[in-house]
C-alpha cells in the first residue's frame, strides 16, 4: 500500500523519479525510489519524512491502511485531465476518506457502508432513466417535492460527498473505495468546489445515476446519466402541478423562480420542459436559439454569489463526526485540528464560541 500511496503522490507533485531524487537534495537515488514504488524496499524513517515534506503529504497518508486503493474513477469529463491532474485528484480523495474513515472507525459507526436501495438496473431506451429516477424517490420516500439538499440527502445514505478543486474542465468523479479484509466498498462522489451550487447539485444526481444503471446497459450511459439526474432533481409530475401540463412557451421570471425552487440550472428547467412533454422540442430549441442562448456558459440568476462558491450545500457530516468524537474525548484538540485542517488555534476559538470564527469556517 505504501508503494501505491508514494507512486500517486510523486505523480500529483509533478516530479519524476530523478526530480524527486533531486528535490531530496539526493538523500535518496531515483533507482531506490523506483524500489519503494515497486514495493522492493521500505525508506529509512528520515527519508520518509523528508519524502513527506517534499510531496506535501503527511505520514498517514503514506502509511495509513483505511484506505487499499481507489477502484472504478470515472472522470465525468476526461479531455482535458492529465495523468498528473488524476494522480493530483485522486490523491486528495484518498487523503480526505482516510480522515472521513478514520474519525467513524474511533466512534464504531458502520455508515461507511452505502446501503444501496436495490441492484443496478438494465436500461433499455433512455426513456427509461425517468422511471429509475421515480423508482428510487419511492424507495428513499421522498415523495415528488424538490430536494432541498442533495449533498446532505446522499450523506444521510451512505456515499461520502468531497467539494474539492477539481481541474477546470472536471465538474466531478465517481469511484469505490477498496479498504481491503472483506471489508464493503465505500462509494464516493467527488464535485468541483468551483463549479456552481446550479451544476454541482446536477453532477451529485448524474453520479448518482451512474451507481443505479447496470454497465451492461445498451444506451449511452452519459445521457442516460442526464436525464436520471433532471428527473430526481425536478419530478415531472410536481413540475406539471408548477406550470400546468402543456404550454406554448415559458416567460423568463416563470423559468427564474422554477430554477430557484427546484434549485437547478436554467438550461436544466428548459429540458425538463421538454422531457416531461410541457414544451415542444421545437420551443426548447427555439429558447436555446434566442433569450437562452448563454445559458450554457453564464448562468442566469445564479444561487451563489461568485465569492460565495463552494459554500452552499457543503458535506457536514464528516466535521460534525470530528466534534462528536473531540466532545467525547475520543481524539484530542490537536487531532481534530489534523482532521478538519483548520489551525488549531481557529479551532479553540470555535469551541469557545466564537460565533464569527465558525462562519468563517463554514
Amino acid at each position: 500500500m505504501f508503494a501505491d500511496r508514494l507512486k500517486l503522490a510523486r505523480k500529483k507533485a509533478g516530479y519524476s523519479l530523478r526530480g524527486l531524487s533531486d528535490a531530496l537534495d539526493n538523500k535518496v537515488s531515483a533507482q531506490a525510489i523506483g524500489k519503494y514504488e515497486r514495493d522492493q524496499m521500505m525508506p529509512a524513517s528520515d527519508v520518509l519524512t523528508a519524502m513527506a515534506k517534499v510531496l506535501d503529504v503527511n505520514l498517514e497518508y503514506l502509511l495509513s491502511n483505511q484506505v487499499k486503493e481507489l477502484s472504478g474513477v470515472e472522470f465525468r469529463k476526461k479531455s482535458g485531465t492529465s495523468v498528473k491532474d488524476r494522480s493530483r485528484v485522486e490523491a486528495t480523495v484518498i487523503e480526505r476518506v482516510e480522515r472521513y474513515l478514520s474519525v467513524e472507525e474511533i466512534l464504531e459507526l458502520d455508515s461507511a457502508e452505502w446501503h444501496q436501495p436495490f441492484d443496478p438496473v438494465r436500461l433499455e431506451t433512455l426513456e427509461a432513466a425517468e422511471q429509475l429516477a421515480e423508482r428510487l424517490r419511492e424507495e428513499w420516500d421522498l415523495g415528488i417535492d424538490p430536494i432541498p439538499n442533495m449533498t446532505e440527502l446522499l450523506e444521510e445514505k451512505g456515499i461520502k460527498v468531497l467539494v474539492i478543486e477539481l481541474p477546470e474542465k472536471v465538474s466531478g468523479l465517481t469511484c469505490l473505495v477498496d479498504r481491503g479484509e472483506g471489508k464493503a466498498l465505500v462509494p464516493v462522489i467527488v464535485v468541483n468546489k468551483d463549479f456552481p451550487l446550479e451544476r454541482r447539485r446536477f453532477t451529485l444526481a448524474h453520479e448518482l445515476g451512474h451507481r443505479l444503471i447496470d454497465e451492461s446497459s445498451p444506451i449511452d450511459h452519459e445521457k442516460a446519466s442526464d436525464i436520471f439526474a433532471g428527473s430526481f432533481l425536478v419530478n415531472s409530475e410536481h413540475l406539471r402541478g408548477e406550470i400546468g401540463s402543456q404550454r406554448h412557451s415559458v416567460s423568463f421570471p416563470e423559468l427564474i423562480d422554477l430554477k430557484r425552487l427546484y434549485r437547478v440550472s436554467a438550461a436544466s428547467m428548459l429540458m425538463r420542459f421538454k422531457q416531461a412533454g410541457i414544451l415542444s422540442e421545437s420551443a426548447v430549441a427555439y429558447a436555446f436559439q434566442t433569450f437562452a442562448r448563454s445559458w450554457r456558459r453564464e448562468e442566469p440568476r445564479p444561487l451563489e454569489a461568485e465569492n460565495q462558491k463552494g459554500t452552499f450545500e457543503r458535506p457536514k457530516r464528516f466535521e460534525r463526526l470530528c466534534y462528536w468524537a473531540l466532545s467525547e474525548k475520543l481524539i484530542s484538540p490537536a487531532k481534530a485540528s489534523e482532521f478538519l485542517q483548520i489551525p488549531y488555534f481557529k479551532m479553540e476559538q470555535v469551541l469557545q464560541g466564537n460565533v464569527e470564527e465558525y462562519e468563517n469556517n463554514n
